[in-house]
């Protein structure tokens, strides 16, 4: 809560406190204050555990903080049941990278590729396309026009 005050932040307070409220009933404002801080952590706590009992036992693992997207997001995505972590460590960018650049300038690989074609897992990038006939008419589609 306080992470963000530095000492002599701290001993300003303090000196403004015993400034306005007077040496003798600041250990009354004090106690006043830490009675109302625990009495709204009490509320707190009991409004949690009414919101877990009226959703039933299927949400007895719920937790408030998971409402965050951050937490909820990690807690996703740590978990083992969705084979992330394998997926993760199986895939090398670095090599696909290499594998599609050699395609690209035509370089053979080591390792077979995904989809190998008739010119031994080469693709040919250099081929054109023939041309077609001249009595080869394009496909007529009627909807279309």
């Amino acid at each position: 809560m306080f992470n963000d005050i530095g000492p002599l932040e701290l001993v300003t307070l303090i000196v403004l406190a015993v400034l306005v409220f007077g040496p003798d009933k600041l250990p009354k404002v004090i106690q006043d204050v830490t009675r109302t801080i625990r009495k709204i952590r009490d509320f707190s706590e009991s409004a949690k555990q009414d919101i877990r009992q009226e959703l039933g036992p299927e949400f007895k693992d719920f937790e408030f903080e998971d409402l965050n997207p951050k937490t909820f997001i990690r807690k996703q995505l740590d978990n083992d049941d969705l084979g992330l972590k394998e997926i993760r460590n199986g895939f090398d960018l670095k090599k696909e990278m290499a594998e599609v650049a050699d395609a690209v300038h035509g370089r053979d690989t080591d390792s077979p590729s995904s989809a190998p074609s008739s010119s031994g897992g080469r693709v040919d990038m250099t081929k054109k396309p023939e041309a077609p006939a001249a009595d080869d008419r394009p496909p007529f589609d009627a909807d279309a026009t």
